[in-house]
Formats: C-alpha cells, sequence, structure tokens
C-alpha cells in the first residue's frame, strides 16, 4: 500500500460555467490548494468540510462511510467538484469528512486521471505521458 502526499487543485465547478460563458470573473472562481494523502488502500475522493465550504459546494446526498478503525458513520457527499492533479483535470464526486484538514485521494481518482502508483519512489506516474487512455470493452 501507498500513501503519500501531493497538491490538489480545486474548484467550483458552477463557478467555472459562468466564467466560460462570460457571466462571472474569472479571478471570481472560487479555487482551493490543497495537499492531498494518495492512499491507495482508500477509494474515493474525501475533502475537507472547510474547503468543500470555502467552495461553495453543498452536499445533496449522504453516504456510508468506514474508517479503518472500523467505525461507520454518515456524510455528505458532493456532486461536482473540478480537481487537477499533476497537470491532469477530472470532475467527480467527492465525500465532506468534517475532521480532515487535507485531501483523501483515492483509487476512484487515480484510475480518472489514469495514474500509476509508485510506492517506492512515492510518487504518481502517468501511465502514458501523453494523455489519459481510457480502458473499454
Amino acid at each position: 500500500m501507498g500513501r503519500f502526499h501531493v497538491q490538489l487543485d480545486l474548484a467550483n465547478v458552477e463557478d467555472m460555467v459562468l466564467a466560460e460563458a462570460g457571466y462571472l470573473d474569472p479571478a471570481k472562481v472560487r479555487r482551493a490548494r490543497i495537499p492531498g494523502l494518495v492512499d491507495t488502500g482508500a477509494v474515493h475522493l474525501v475533502l475537507p468540510k472547510t474547503v468543500v465550504e470555502r467552495l461553495g459546494l453543498i452536499a445533496t446526498d449522504t453516504v456510508k462511510v468506514r474508517y479503518a478503525d472500523h467505525r461507520i458513520a454518515k456524510r455528505g457527499k458532493i456532486q461536482k467538484v473540478w480537481f487537477k492533479l499533476l497537470g491532469r483535470e477530472e470532475v467527480s464526486s467527492a465525500i465532506v469528512e468534517p475532521k480532515r484538514d487535507d485531501a483523501l485521494i483515492g483509487a476512484v481518482v487515480l484510475e480518472q486521471l489514469d495514474f500509476i502508483v509508485d510506492p517506492v519512489a512515492q510518487k504518481l506516474k502517468p501511465r502514458d505521458p501523453r494523455g489519459i487512455i481510457s480502458e473499454i470493452e
């Protein structure tokens, strides 16, 4: 299992759409750059509640989560957040965690962005440096 930190850029997708359409000054798009813990044992993207609030995102659903110590809790889920990691961008849902200071980057994000984890070097490597390759069948 690999665990290490990277920088993660986040933004409010609705703000980005409004800015692209000319209805919002691009400088007013709510953004954040936070450390993210890459954890190959985690599944989803998890964001700190304080960052979700700063971005103006609202949880529209709840999900059950299980912690490493086997506790179970219900947490809010946001449907759309833009993120950029090592030059690759995606829009995804995320779980909101009130007690986190950093993001938790799980397997779903790593698959979406087509990264391979090098746990020895503690780095993410693109499977293909020319871009994301989606496996379909």
